[in-house]
């Protein structure tokens, strides 16, 4: 199948192939014409799929097809509203709109956060057909009264899973209370979890079903390993691994923002070109970084779980898990930003005696386990404990507890059946005597039963466990 098989008209199918692309992925042989059909869509996609010309180009030949409107004051009126949690996002989903609408009379625009409105004011009083925008800054400028949703005929909601994980759930309810209640609803999201549902109950009107992975799944190509390492030998691992595998398009994640500039510090002393992004950075510097890494001038690019949201890179080569996520849908979304389209890629997670807990979460998340290799001179020491994590206000407790600040207990996440400590012992497994052994000088797990990991109950999620939002985006 090729692109004018699904229906759409001549000027998006020139500016496809403008792209470069001449086979739609199967995310798009499945939404494109869902779209046009002009129901609501609930679609399941690993990212990387193509999602975003799966929505994009259907939105933009149904705007095309519709009559223009006006707004109260004259002006064009927004027919089309994206929602995206990220700034990096939202400049990618725009960048398209634009780039498969060039045929198109259409106009569109990228409204978010972290730079001044008045630009923002002053391109809206021209008229825009499509926005394209994060949730706090739109209600911002519909608070100021310098917007108008009520002629909004299509709403898509990008990547809902992280939105909900961000805690836009209360904005996004505000802004659905703007908008027409008659309209098309498109809801993508990577993960189905119950919030999504949720959602989707509240927003969806007999939608369309499209799931193109398994739930939670990784995708098939790209290869994870985990390389146990001691806690104070994380960053000359990192920098080894990147000499050793001569690299020169890295992505490495960390928890948090002053982790993220230490290390892109650490890795620029060492003569290995780094830069951090996260939601501390100024827009100009965030967009600069994501440029040099884009054109392979940037050798390293260090980023928070937020900011890599919208890092659309073909044949990223290499993902790196600095620091394993505390939520372990956000390995999945983390990884995902290689081996994309098809392509293959690899993700290593660099993981200490503290992660364990988090390990396990993320193996039984994913239903399968990560291949461990140890590299000499650089696993934890014979006497090294684990201890625990402080995230914020949240502390994650050794045998496997999260504590707030107040020193109270919190529910138990993905700890062992009848306790015991939260760091899996050098060569042994999650559960020694129930099969699930790690061999961990071949780097391999052998298995003589069910593997323990997946077996606990009391898994606590993780989402409720998170701090309060930071600002608006």
């Amino acid at each position: 199948m090729n692109f004018s098989d699904l229906g759409l008209a001549e000027p998006l199918l020139r500016a496809v192939r403008d792209q470069g692309y001449d086979v739609p992925t199967p995310i798009q042989v499945q939404a494109i014409p869902a779209v046009l059909q002009g129901g609501d869509l609930l679609a399941g996609a690993q990212t990387g799929t193509g999602k975003t010309a799966g929505f994009t180009l259907p939105m933009l030949q149904r705007l095309t097809e519709a009559k223009p409107l006006r707004d109260s004051r004259g002006r064009i009126a927004i027919r089309a509203l994206v929602l995206t949690p990220t700034r990096e996002l939202a400049a990618q989903v725009e960048e398209s709109v634009r780039a498969y609408g060039k045929y198109l009379p259409l106009t569109s625009m990228v409204m978010f956060g972290g730079v001044g409105m008045q630009p923002q004011i002053d391109r809206l009083k021209k008229g825009v057909d499509i926005l394209v925008a994060t949730p706090g800054r739109l209600l911002d400028h519909h608070a100021q009264g310098t917007l108008d949703l009520s002629q909004v005929q299509i709403l898509v909601l990008d990547e809902a899973d992280r939105m909900l994980d961000m805690g836009f759930i209360h904005d996004i309810k505000k802004v659905l209370a703007a908008l027409p209640p008659k309209k098309q609803s498109l809801l993508f999201s990577a993960t189905f979890s119950d919030e999504i549902k949720a959602l989707a109950d509240r927003l969806l009107n007999q939608p369309a079903l499209i799931e193109v992975a398994r739930r939670n799944a990784t995708a098939e190509t790209i290869a994870q390993k985990v390389h146990p390492v001691g806690r104070e030998k994380k960053k000359d691992l990192l920098a080894h691994l990147i000499r050793q595998g001569d690299w020169h398009q890295v992505l490495v994640f960390t928890r948090m923002k002053h982790g993220a500039n230490r290390l892109a510090e650490f890795l620029n002393e060492q003569g290995i070109s780094a830069m951090a992004i996260h939601g501390n950075k100024s827009q100009g510097a965030r967009t600069k970084a994501l440029a040099e890494f884009k054109a392979g001038t940037l050798q390293v690019l260090v980023a928070t779980d937020i900011a890599a949201r919208g890092i659309d890179i073909d044949q990223l080569p290499h993902v790196v898990n600095f620091e394993l996520p505390n939520v372990p849908e956000d390995y999945v979304h983390r990884i995902g930003r290689t081996g994309r389209a098809g392509a293959s890629g690899e993700a290593i997670s660099l993981v200490c005696l503290d992660e364990d807990i988090f390990l396990r979460d993320i193996e039984r998340l994913i239903k399968r386990d990560i291949p461990v290799q140890v590299i000499p001179g650089f696993a934890p020491a014979p006497g090294e404990k684990a201890e625990p994590i402080v995230l914020g206000r949240m502390t994650i407790g050794v045998g496997g507890t999260r504590r707030n600040a107040g020193g109270g207990q919190g529910a138990p996440r993905g700890g062992r059946p009848g306790g015991g400590g939260g760091a899996r012992p050098q060569g042994q497994g999650a559960g020694q005597g129930s099969g699930g052994q790690r061999n961990q000088s071949g780097g391999q797990r052998t298995s003589s039963g069910p593997s323990p990991r997946g077996s606990s109950s009391g898994h606590g999620g993780g989402r409720a466990a998170q701090g309060p939002r930071g600002p608006r985006r």
